[in-house]
């Protein structure tokens, strides 16, 4: 037993130190701004980022991140690194994201690049791998975007991950499997996960209809048909509208001047609507008609779906009505652990944060509820000197 808890150690000792963490930013001082770098594509009028841990905070040190600083702006900043490939292993992609400014409309996503990017000129339309994070704006927009770029089209995921919308930190987390699956978390919980080739349109569909194949003349499926043997009754036929019986012509009605005098129409209620034979079950039903499918000749598959040649830059690129956004805690590697690591020490940021949040609300309404006594002591006062001002009023008029 002793041999075998041994031999495990060694093999998680040896997969630990093939591990990489191929990119890492916790912006712990000023330093950033000459690593990352931002647009100055022409006409967009980019905000600026700051250095800040924002109002609430678990450590002021610890927590600070990038802060949107400006609202109705497009921000467009970005950082190289060593680039690398994830051929044969596994992708995560993670980072954080507080909006704290209880945002109203914009992006809180970033984008992966490879070393083509021209970081001075990087602006929404520039060549993206991977676009993930989410995006909020108004009730009806409040989701995760994940985005593969795929022999040069930029391709969504099928489905609806909806995104963390209140003011704390939360860790989105993207792990793309050799094995072409892939998993999306938010604060180290899974909340969607599949196949990237059913998830993405990346490949033409397996199957395609038979274009050589139709529907024969005699296949017949109407589940009812008219009761053939149903007539209609002799008594059915009545109109819709009938003169009202009780109508009588005006008395200053004038027959040259203002023409025949007709009563005007009123709903039949001996009206019984257009008749239609009752339905019955079809004796020659024989179920919807499937169209044959066949095998797509423009079908390829792709084993390495999953597979990015060189990634070798982090952008932020992304407009926000309401600035205040912090980014922070990036992290790119090959390790699923790592990154799950990462997010459990990061709860203390949340829990801290909340603590703080509390505490100002609270303050805040202690504050307000300290105000209104005085409020109150004015309108006494003020109905104090109405009163003593009354008498005055009456003894002038005597």
């Amino acid at each position: 037993m002793k041999a075998l808890a041994l031999a495990v150690v060694s093999l998680l000792a040896i997969f630990s130190v093939n591990c990489e963490v191929y990119f890492e930013e916790k912006f712990p001082d000023d330093s950033w701004e000459s690593n990352w770098v931002y647009s100055e594509h022409p006409g967009k009028e980019f905000g600026k980022f700051k250095l800040t841990a924002g109002k609430f905070f678990n450590d002021p040190e610890e927590d600070k991140g990038l802060q949107t600083s400006e609202d109705a702006r497009f921000y467009a900043l970005s950082r190289k690194f060593k680039p690398f490939s994830n051929a044969d292993k596994p992708l995560v992609v993670q980072f954080s994201v507080k909006h704290e400014q209880d945002i109203d409309c914009g992006g809180g996503y970033l984008k992966v690049f490879d070393c083509k990017l021209d970081q001075k000129d990087m602006h929404g339309e520039s060549p993206y791998e991977i676009m993930f994070g989410p995006d909020i704006c108004g009730p009806g927009t409040k989701k995760v975007h994940v985005i593969f770029s795929y022999k040069g089209k930029n391709h969504l995921i099928k489905k609806d991950i909806r995104c963390k919308d209140d003011v704390y930190t939360h860790l989105y987390t993207l792990i793309v499997k050799p094995d072409n699956t892939y998993e999306v978390l938010i604060d180290n919980e899974k909340v969607e996960s599949g196949e990237l080739e059913a998830d993405w349109d990346f490949l033409p569909p397996r199957k395609i209809k038979d274009p050589e194949a139709k529907k024969p003349e005699d296949w017949d499926d109407r589940p009812t048909i008219p009761d053939p043997e149903d007539k209609k009754p002799e008594d059915w036929d009545k109109p819709e509208h009938i003169p009202d019986p009780d109508a009588n012509k005006p008395e200053d009605w004038d027959d040259e001047m203002d023409g025949e005098w007709e009563p005007p129409m009123i709903d039949n209620p001996d009206y019984k609507g257009v008749w239609a034979p009752k339905q019955i079950d079809n004796p020659a039903y024989k179920g919807p008609w499937v169209h044959p499918e066949i095998d797509n000749p423009e079908y390829t598959p792709d084993p390495k779906l999953y597979k990015r040649d060189e990634l070798c830059a982090v952008g932020l690129d992304l407009w926000q009505v309401k600035s205040g956004t912090i980014f922070d805690n990036f992290l790119f590697t090959d390790d699923p652990e790592i990154a799950r690591e990462r997010g459990e020490a990061l709860k203390k940021t949340q829990e801290g944060e909340k603590k703080m949040k509390n505490e100002q609300d609270e303050a805040e309404r202690e504050k307000i509820k300290s105000e209104k006594p005085d409020e109150e002591d004015d309108d006494e006062d003020l109905d104090d000197e109405a009163g003593e001002a009354a008498p005055v009023e009456e003894h002038d008029e005597l």
